[in-house]
């Protein structure tokens, strides 16, 4: 078992030092993409103008955009090749796919909060909302990939497909930001920050590192394969 012993507990690796880069690569794309995506979508607001002309004006604005844009079109690819390749290679299972214990952990951690049963869910690696989590990015985020290629290109487009294709692509794109914003902001960092179970931070993306304790309760399935070890 990968792991190491600090402040009295015993701390297991859940997160590769590749893993951690990839996710902050996402995150600070991410980040620049909100600032300068939502600054034109609502360039009225006084906010928005300040943080424009901070950039230089709109025309850096777009282009800045354009360019965190192509970063973070190249971390999530990877992201998928990786994975792709990790499950062919038999380097690991498919651990975000989502199955119908997934749906049933949902159930039984619903009668669980209403006090109908003793015990929360058994997960494995990545629980139910982890997973939706996971899916509902990474959709949303291949639809931003392909919808802010076509604004980028829209002469190029049109030669192929209808004109109509534009302001479809501009409304898909400024509509799935502002629903993947949401989804970060009240899912992923009230889940990351103001959960009793990590509060005041889950900091395993930043070590790499989870305490035993926390994989007992939140994902026992992987903590007894893994102490199991590999078949002799």
């Amino acid at each position: 078992m990968k792991g190491t012993r600090t402040e009295g507990r015993w701390m297991i690796r859940r997160f590769s030092r590749f893993r951690i880069l990839e996710h902050w690569g996402i995150v600070l794309s991410t980040l620049v993409l909100f600032a300068t995506g939502l600054s034109q979508r609502f360039w009225h607001l006084d906010f928005s103008q300040w943080l424009i002309l901070k950039m230089g004006g709109i025309d850096n604005v777009r282009w800045i955009h354009r360019y965190a844009g192509v970063l973070f079109s190249l971390g999530l690819i990877l992201n998928v090749v990786v994975a792709v390749a990790g499950v062919v290679r038999g380097k690991w299972g498919p651990s975000m796919f989502i199955t119908k214990k997934d749906f049933t952990d949902a159930v039984e951690n619903i009668k669980y909060y209403f006090g109908l049963d003793d015990h929360p869910a058994k997960c494995d690696r990545y629980d139910y909302m982890e997973k939706f989590e996971y899916w509902t990015i990474l959709m949303g985020g291949f639809l931003m990939i392909v919808t802010g290629a076509v604004l980028w290109f829209p002469i190029l487009v049109t030669k192929i497909l209808p004109g109509e294709i534009i302001p479809a692509a501009k409304a898909l794109h400024s509509n799935e930001a502002l629903l993947i914003f949401l989804i970060n902001a009240l899912w992923h960092i009230i889940n990351a920050v103001f959960s009793p179970e990590v509060f005041p931070l889950d900091t395993s993306i930043f070590t790499g590192y989870i305490s035993r304790e926390r994989m007992a309760r939140e994902h026992p399935i992987e903590l007894a394969r893994i102490e199991e070890g590999p078949p002799e």
